[in-house]
């Protein structure tokens, strides 16, 4: 194993060892506020299963590689377990562990019948063709088995994965099913494409979710998207989107930042020019004629109203925390920043619209995609947008309220009301014997 594969290994345990401790904190900070049931609050400091899966999968060349898949189930108090699978280097038992966890919180904030799971395969896969990707993806679903399904656990697309993923996903377990049995698991996963059961419009809607959070922000200070400068790490699926209906409103997007490059323009990047360029290069954006070229430590402290980090998590740390000039950042990514961090940007008046309710428009949409196949609907993307429209807005303007009425940040007021959510379901069925 070479020196750069041994630190890239390291810094991803870093990087999810420090997720974990994120995601106890917060949780810890919230329980303690509203004085959560010590019983429950044991309860909800550990995950109910985790799986570990090796799995061989034959590569083009005709060698055999040996992967090894996650699958961490957090708590179904409230019902099935949900949330993404990502492939990435990083991904590992305590990063699925604390991804869980915030799908658990961000769920039950929703008001969403669903519990919280994460998973995913610990690889690169911008290293593998796309043939080697599905049959790593069929043989990884085969391996989990009876650990997901429709009511039990239903995954969905994350980092590096997308509507392919779980097409092949629910084909490989819907054919291991009994015939007659089939079309009723056709919502083991949802993110699947329109024409096998998709929702219209799952594909912009977490990006839709940090819009609407944002404007539903703004609004709540009198001020409207108009001129509005940002920045977004991650110009993936809810760095587009979300940039995209920002954009459509009157902001100005002036930087981005991906794994190639960090571009800059203060007089405004054209989302969709940048979007093309992307597809065309990759998905890289490294090489865009209509911006410069940063060092991408300067990326956070580029001055401009709002941050959007929606790449992966720990971005914004005690390190870089200082030099952040925007006064609101909206975490379309999952743990983006450190709890030291968030202290250094809460002291300095600066406010953040947390994770699990800013990109919560994913879930939202999944769990429309999982009542239209369970019902064997059809829903157009007008009646998507216009619910998902009402649930966010029935979710930020929950958020808002308690932290003003209680003089708390939005964070500790979104986990507040998940926990109590939960706890009020431990109460009423009370515990197994």
């Amino acid at each position: 194993m070479n020196a750069t594969i041994i630190n890239n290994k390291k810094t991803g345990e870093k990087v999810a060892q420090g997720m974990m401790q994120n995601v106890l904190e917060q949780f810890n900070s919230a329980a303690e506020y509203i004085d959560l049931h010590r019983d429950i609050q044991k309860i909800l400091k550990i995950t109910n299963n985790e799986i570990v899966v090796h799995f061989p999968v034959k590569m083009d060349n005709g060698t055999v590689e040996v992967f090894t898949g996650y699958r961490v189930q957090h708590n179904n108090a409230l019902g099935p377990y949900k949330g993404g699978l990502r492939y990435h280097p990083t991904v590992d038992i305590d990063a699925a562990r604390a991804l869980a966890m915030w799908m658990t919180w961000k769920t039950s904030l929703a008001g969403l019948p669903f519990g919280g799971g994460k998973g995913g395969i610990q690889l690169d896969p911008y290293k593998y063709s796309n043939a080697e990707l599905e049959r790593i993806t069929r043989r990884f679903t085969y391996a989990l088995g009876d650990n997901i399904g429709p009511e039990h656990d239903i995954p969905a697309p994350d980092v590096n994965t997308n509507s392919q993923t779980m097409a092949w996903i629910a084909d490989t377990y819907m054919s291991s099913q009994l015939p007659a049995k089939r079309s009723n698991n056709q919502h083991v996963v949802t993110g699947k494409p329109d024409g096998i059961g998709g929702l219209e419009g799952r594909d912009r809607a977490t990006g839709y979710g940090v819009y609407i959070t944002i404007k539903k922000y703004l609004q709540n200070q009198n001020e409207t998207l108009k001129n509005k400068t940002f920045i977004v790490q991650g110009f993936g699926n809810v760095g587009y989107w979300a940039s995209k209906f920002l954009e459509d409103e009157g902001a100005v997007l002036i930087a981005v930042q991906d794994a190639s490059a960090t571009i800059h323009n203060p007089h405004g990047i054209e989302v969709n020019s940048l979007n093309d360029y992307n597809h065309n290069n990759e998905n890289r954006i490294a090489g865009f004629p209509h911006a410069e070229m940063i060092e991408k430590e300067e990326f956070f402290s580029i001055n401009c109203n709002i941050i959007i980090p929606a790449a992966l998590g720990n971005q914004i740390t005690q390190e870089n925390a200082l030099g952040i000039k925007a006064k609101l950042i909206a975490e379309g990514a999952n743990g983006p920043i450190d709890n030291e961090a968030e202290k250094i940007l809460i002291a300095n008046g600066i406010d953040i619209i947390p994770d699990i309710l800013c990109n919560s428009g994913g879930v939202i949409a999944s769990y429309f995609e999982w009542l239209q196949n369970r019902n064997g609907e059809h829903w157009s993307l007008d009646k998507t947008l216009v619910r998902l429209n009402q649930k966010l807005e029935e979710s930020f303007n929950k958020v808002y309220t308690y932290s003003q009425e209680e003089s708390i940040d939005m964070r500790k007021a979104a986990y507040c009301i998940a926990i109590k959510r939960i706890e009020k379901a431990y109460i009423q069925r009370g515990i197994f014997p």
